[in-house]
């Protein structure tokens, strides 16, 4: 992106000139909207999802004065933001995990065979992957789905969440755990 000039503006710059030049806030959209959108939208409706993404941008406008390039970097100070969110959300959160899981499969269509059958496991793990989510402490699946569907490290993870890179771990191997039997295919648990 860059900054009116035609030069590429890095994160480092961007962040130290917000605070001077506001209008440069549009880049921060730019740079990181679809990525915090994902990311929501893996924990929420699409609706609320979209609420909440633009809220965070709304919210990380109004305290850009507060941000601390020593904490992290923008990416990770507005995952930090959008993890805040969507915890005020969490009992929607847990019955949108809670509805997923009563969903019926879905019959396969008829196409490539890889894509069907890709398709027909995921279709079919999908409602116990749900629970299990559902399952998880909030603070478990925080670092799961910044991890998973943030794409973040166990460092940016920490940052987003003021926690330690040790407890990201913990909570990580945790959630991971847990997850594990959610996984396993129904022919494997047959055979």
């Amino acid at each position: 992106m860059t900054a009116g000039t035609g030069e590429r503006v890095t994160d480092a710059e961007l962040a130290a000139r917000l605070q001077r030049d506001p209008e440069l806030f549009t880049e921060v959209h730019d740079r990181y909207f679809t990525a915090i959108y994902r990311y929501v939208t893996g924990r929420l409706d699409a609706q609320t999802a979209e609420d909440i993404a633009a809220e965070t941008f709304l919210v990380a406008f109004d305290r850009r004065d507060a941000f601390d390039a020593e904490r992290g970097d923008v990416r990770v100070w507005l995952f930090g933001i959008a993890t805040n969110l969507v915890a005020r959300h969490r009992r929607k959160e847990a019955r949108h995990y809670r509805a997923l899981a009563r969903m019926d499969v879905e019959p396969a269509v008829e196409g490539h065979e890889s894509t069907v059958v890709a398709s027909v496991a995921a279709r079919r793990l999908r409602p116990q992957l749900a629970t299990a989510l559902a399952r998880l402490s909030p603070g478990e699946r925080d670092v799961l789905l910044l991890v998973a569907l943030g794409q973040l490290g166990y460092d940016e993870v920490a940052a987003a969440l003021g926690i330690s890179s040790g407890t990201v771990g913990s909570r990580l191997s945790r959630a991971r755990k847990k997850l594990n039997p959610a996984l396993i295919a129904p022919e494997a648990l047959d055979g």
